[in-house]
């Protein structure tokens, strides 16, 4: 065994000579293990949000969606669209048309955004698990074109859940200026009917924004023949999403873009990212402040040793072995300190996680804070706690030694 790691564990565990020692010692271990503790506790919780929000993002964004890289609409015609379409490892694939227009129900005006799809956007996502009401995923009969409205658009249109009378959607014209004498005739107005369902991502982005209803009546209402807004792709199960999704890069160039649910939602994931940096960028800050114990004990412990440092150079050990052993208690009590910091902390997350103690309240999503222990993170937390250690007593030990052999 290597003789300053010995040295340096005997002193972290053997009682010194004067009581206080060991108390400080013990604090600065606890000192590190409540901050390490706290940035476990922390990181988990953010990745509890981002699989929670990652989920409810899941039930309308498909896994692969293809857009144009400039204007709104594309033709699926074109040879690398069917090219990626008839790709081995896609499942299935579905036409989509977005677009802005207005509803209208009764006095109530709301600015919307109409989502054509074909009728097996159920296969392509979870939707059916998000709809509420009649639960019926239906979008249009003979002679009937039915919109499936977010929760939100319903309230604040006050349809409800099922409404009766036909709600008005209003868009402009493509290439139609308005005329002031006749500003109507630049718009087209259609109607759609209730399924007796409303969806709810709970994500305000779609609940108070989209109407979801068929490829046909959005092509109709918006003056399209067979253009589309998007491809959206739904892979086998055993293809490997990122490679699959560079080969599609490939092939479509720089005229396409091929966006995973990440990049579909780009915005609130980097926010969260962003936020869970921060978060760690401060708790490494206070785990800063708490290794000031350790230089503390250090600092004590190395005039507690002076008889054993005169020891050890009468057996002929070198000032600089002699520093490397209260480095290495130092990086010890740091190390120590991590280990029961990051046990507490993922006991403490599976706690939480089976049985919920933290409550967020009745008026959100879940009730209680969502947890996920990432080993990454784990392994950045105790690299973390090691470096800040081993960093913060470099400079003392190095003074502290010097000044105890130029007294020896």
């Amino acid at each position: 065994m290597n003789i300053e790691f010995y040295i340096a564990k005997r002193y972290l565990f053997s009682k010194k000579k004067h009581n206080a020692i060991n108390i400080i010692s013990a604090i600065s271990v606890c000192g590190v293990a409540l901050a390490t503790l706290a940035m476990v506790c922390t990181l988990s919780v953010f990745n509890g949000f981002h699989e929670m929000v990652e989920g409810l993002f899941t039930a309308f964004d498909p896994q692969l969606r293809i857009t144009t890289s400039q204007g709104k609409v594309f033709s699926p015609d074109d040879p690398r669209i069917q090219q990626v379409i008839s790709m081995s490892e896609v499942e299935l694939s579905m036409q989509t048309i977005e677009e802005n227009a207005m509803a209208q129900y009764k006095d109530e005006q709301l600015m919307v955004v109409i989502k054509g799809v074909e009728d097996n956007f159920e296969l392509l996502t979870n939707f059916d698990d998000i709809l509420y009401g009649s639960q019926r995923f239906l979008l249009h009969e003979e002679g009937v074109e039915y919109g499936i409205l977010g929760m939100g658009v319903a309230s604040t249109l006050g349809t409800g859940l099922q409404f009766v009378d036909a709600l008005p959607i209003i868009a402009p014209k493509h290439n139609v200026k308005v005329n002031i004498a006749n500003p109507s005739a630049a718009f087209a107005k259609d109607y759609l009917h209730s399924p007796g369902s409303v969806f709810l991502v709970n994500q305000e982005k779609y609940d108070t924004r989209y109407i979801l209803t068929s490829l046909t009546f959005a092509r109709k209402l918006f003056g399209y023949r067979n253009e589309v807004s998007a491809i959206e792709l739904k892979l086998h199960a055993k293809a490997n999403e990122s490679k699959v999704q560079s080969r599609m890069k490939e092939i479509l160039g720089i005229d396409f873009k091929v966006q995973n649910r990440y990049e579909q939602q780009a915005d609130v994931f980097n926010i969260m990212e962003i936020e869970k940096f921060i978060s760690y960028l401060f708790l490494t800050f206070i785990l800063i402040i708490a290794t000031f114990n350790v230089i503390g004990s250090l600092s004590m412990l190395i005039v507690d040793k002076r008889e054993d440092v005169q020891t050890l150079r009468n057996l002929g050990a070198s000032n600089r072995l002699i520093e490397r052993i209260f480095m290495l208690e130092g990086w010890l009590i740091a190390a120590f300190g991590a280990l029961i910091g990051i046990v507490i902390g993922i006991v403490l997350c599976l706690i939480q996680h089976h049985f919920g103690i933290i409550s967020l309240g009745n008026n959100f999503i879940v009730d209680a804070y969502p947890v996920s222990v990432n080993f990454t993170d784990i392994l950045l937390i105790f690299i973390t706690v090691l470096v800040v250690g081993f960093l913060s007593v470099i400079y003392p030990v190095k003074y502290m030694s010097k000044r105890l052999m130029q007294r020896l």
